[in-house]
């Protein structure tokens, strides 16, 4: 038997890229809310229950991509509403902090034989 430990994975720092389901899950409530429609209104037109809604809104769920289709479909929205607000979202953050550099690595040979 191994001596391996499992380790819980380490809570996010604010400087760490921000994770999909909470960007997804803002954008939906952003858009909800622009509306001025309830989460009863949204999940009932979607087909998904309100506490799955309510807590795919707050970050604590992923939704499939079949859920969040409907979603985006009840709010009258299309997928590319979702990529073009997380794109916006995301673009400050990587035009402050660019990426690291990548190490600096030796030419590579290529051989050939005949």
């Amino acid at each position: 038997m191994s001596d391996r430990v499992l380790r819980a994975v380490p809570a996010a720092e604010e400087k760490d890229e921000p994770l999909m389901r909470d960007l997804i899950g803002a954008a939906l409530r952003r858009a909800r809310v622009a509306q001025g429609r309830t989460l009863r209104d949204v999940a009932e037109a979607a087909q998904v229950s309100l506490p799955y809604l309510s807590e795919i809104e707050r970050g604590r769920k992923e939704p499939s991509s079949e859920v969040l289709a409907a979603v985006y479909r009840a709010l009258g929205l299309q997928l590319i509403d979702l990529v073009g607000e997380l794109h916006t979202e995301l673009s400050p953050r990587h035009a402050i902090r660019p990426a690291a550099p990548a190490p600096h690595r030796a030419p590579q040979a290529t051989l050939l034989a005949a």
